[in-house]
């Protein structure tokens, strides 16, 4: 029996190409900014859809995620180091991180309705671990970089068309066949 290569060959079509070329964007603009691209990256990755509604509609949800998780995270961080300036374990953080996912699940359901996964990310990042000097630039930061990286999603998603696989590995895989016979 004969199968075709086709079958077995995974697609690389515009969305991956898409995908692909988005981060490779953001991790160039940011060996020049000498900066850490991994959330810039991360905001391309997730902010890539199959068109430019479904890259705004994936984008917005990974920022407005971050943005909401970020602002949120620095506030009830902020009320934890009322009671533990200096940081470290306390069982404080249990009700603020139950009262921080409500708050989180509430404001999301006013702001943007699929931000809840992304910003109960970075709410618990910056609840569990961050340390003190640096809840409120980790938090900046990443709102920062994750809106890189759904910009540039949107950018390269608007400048290329989806819905196609590339002609020659469709041509590829028609023009091979594979005998599972063969020992």
């Amino acid at each position: 029996m004969e199968y075709s290569v086709k079958q077995y060959l995974p697609k690389i079509g515009m969305r991956n190409i898409k995908t692909a070329t988005a981060a490779a964007l953001c991790a160039f603009i940011y060996y020049f900014l000498n900066r850490s691209p991994a959330f810039a990256c991360i905001g391309a990755i997730f902010g890539m859809g199959s068109d430019l509604e479904m890259s705004k509609q994936h984008g917005g949800n990974r920022l407005f995620g971050t943005i909401i998780g970020g602002f949120l995270g620095i506030a009830l961080f902020r009320v934890y180091l009322i009671f533990h300036p200096d940081g470290g374990r306390s069982m404080l953080m249990v009700p603020l991180v139950f009262i921080g996912t409500v708050l989180l699940i509430i404001l999301c359901q006013l702001f943007w309705k699929g931000g809840v996964q992304p910003g109960g990310v970075v709410l618990c990042i910056i609840l569990f671990n961050t340390p003190v000097e640096s809840y409120v630039p980790y938090a900046l930061n990443r709102i920062f970089d994750t809106a890189v990286g759904v910009m540039m999603a949107l950018l390269v998603n608007s400048m290329f068309p989806g819905g196609f696989t590339f002609q020659w590995m469709e041509r590829f895989g028609n023009q091979i066949k594979v005998n599972r016979g063969w020992k």
